[in-house]
C-alpha cells in the first residue's frame, strides 16, 4: 500500500516506466484507488492516504537500460526504487579438487534441512562449491511436508539406499514408488515433489553446483495431464533407473561388473553413474582418473583405498570418498559382497 497525491502521475511512472499493469481502478468518475501489478509484485494506490512512501526492490535483466541508466528511481508519490541485476540462475564456482574421505560412524554429523529431513555433508569442502553430495534420511515414515518445487542446477541425481519414497515429476505420469537401487536424475528445473516414504527412508542425493536456489512453484499442480517422458529440461531428460529392470555387464575395471544408471545417455554426457560390484576374479590394480569428478559411496560390503605410500583407509557400507584427478588411488581387500555407486563427471 503507497500514498499518491496526483494518481495520474503516479500511474504513468509505475505502468510507462516499470511496466507494472492496471488490474483496477475506482472509482470511474474520480478515480482515487488503483491496484497494479508486476515483477511479482501488487501494489495499491490510494490518493490522499495517510501511509509511509515506501521503497521497492526490482530484479532486472540490465538495470542499465532502464530508465536511462538510472538504478534509483524516485515515484512522484516519494517512493524509491531500486534496480538491481537478477540473480544468475547457476553460479558455478571454480573447481578446487580435493582426496576425501567421509565416514559414516566416526565423523557423521547430521543437521536437519528442507522439510525435516536430516542431511550428511558427505563432501565437506564441496569441489571449491562445484558439488555436495548428501546422505538424506527420514527416520519416520508417512507423508512429507513438501511442496511442488524445482532446482536451478547444472547436474542433480538420487539414489535410493534404503527405505522406499512416493515421488511424482512434471511430464512423466502419475506418482511412482523409488526402492532401494533405484535412481532418478532430475534434470534443471523440472517440478517435483515428495509425497510420502517409508520409516528409515535414505537417499544419496549428488547436485553441481553445490549451493543452488531451490525455487517453489505456487501455479504448477502435480501429476501433469499430458505425460512427456521425451521432453528435456536444460537439454537433460528425465530418468528412472529401476534396479529390478538392470542388466550387469563388464565394468570399466577388470574383475568388477556394472550396471549403468541411465544417467550419461540422459544428460548427453554430463555425467555417468553406475553401480560397479565385485567378481570371484577381481584384482587391486592402480587406478587414476583425469575427470571434473569422482565420487563413491560404499552400498555393501568393505575394501582398503589405498593413495601411495603409507595411506591406508579401511572403508565399510556407508563410507565414501572423492578423489581429484591425477591421484593414484588402489582399492584392494574388496569383500566379496561388495557394491560402491559411482558418480562421474564428465562421464
Amino acid at each position: 500500500m503507497l500514498p499518491s497525491q496526483v494518481l495520474d502521475a503516479d500511474l504513468e511512472f509505475f505502468t510507462t516506466i516499470l511496466g507494472f499493469r492496471i488490474d483496477s481502478i475506482f472509482p470511474a468518475d474520480e478515480p482515487a484507488v488503483a491496484v497494479l501489478s508486476g515483477h511479482g509484485l501488487r501494489i495499491r494506490l490510494a490518493r490522499g492516504a495517510d501511509l509511509p512512501v515506501g521503497q521497492l526492490r526490482l530484479m532486472c535483466s540490465r538495470p542499465a537500460d532502464v530508465a536511462d541508466g538510472k538504478l534509483t528511481l524516485f515515484a512522484p508519490n516519494g517512493t524509491q526504487v531500486e534496480l538491481v541485476a537478477s540473480e544468475p540462475s547457476i553460479c558455478m564456482p571454480s573447481l578446487s579438487q580435493s582426496f576425501c574421505v567421509s565416514k559414516l560412524h566416526a565423523d557423521a554429523a547430521w543437521v536437519v534441512g528442507r522439510a525435516g529431513m536430516e542431511y550428511r555433508d558427505l563432501i565437506p569442502a564441496r569441489e571449491g562449491g562445484r558439488f555436495i553430495a548428501s546422505h538424506i534420511r527420514i527416520r519416520k515414515g508417512g507423508p512429507v511436508p513438501d511442496y511442488v518445487h524445482y532446482h536451478r542446477v547444472r547436474f542433480q541425481m538420487i539414489y535410493c539406499y534404503r527405505g522406499w519414497v512416493r515421488l511424482v515429476y512434471e511430464g512423466q505420469g502419475e506418482a511412482f514408488v523409488m526402492r532401494p537401487g533405484d535412481c532418478v536424475l532430475q534434470p534443471p528445473e523440472i517440478r517435483h515433489r515428495v509425497l510420502e516414504c517409508s520409516d528409515g527412508l535414505e537417499v544419496i542425493e549428488i547436485g553441481s553446483p553445490a549451493e543452488h536456489i531451490t525455487c517453489v512453484d505456487h501455479e504448477l499442480e502435480l501429476p501433469t495431464y499430458r505425460r512427456r517422458p521425451d521432453r528435456r529440461f536444460g537439454e537433460q531428460r528425465f530418468t528412472l533407473h529401476e534396479v529390478e529392470k538392470a542388466t550387469w555387464r563388464a565394468g570399466r575395471h577388470d574383475g568388477f561388473e556394472a550396471r549403468d544408471l541411465g544417467i550419461e545417455n540422459a544428460t548427453q554426457g554430463v555425467a555417468g553413474v553406475v553401480v560397479i560390484r565385485r567378481q570371484a576374479d577381481a584384482q587391486p590394480r592402480i587406478r587414476v582418473h583425469h575427470g571434473e569428478f569422482l565420487f563413491q559411496f560404499i552400498l555393501k560390503g568393505g575394501l582398503q583405498l589405498s593413495t601411495g605410500g603409507d595411506d591406508v583407509f579401511e572403508l565399510e557400507q556407508g563410507d565414501c570418498f572423492t578423489v581429484p584427478a591425477g591421484l593414484d588411488h588402489c582399492l584392494e581387500d574388496c569383500s566379496e559382497d561388495l557394491e560402491l555407486l559411482e558418480v562421474r563427471l564428465p562421464a
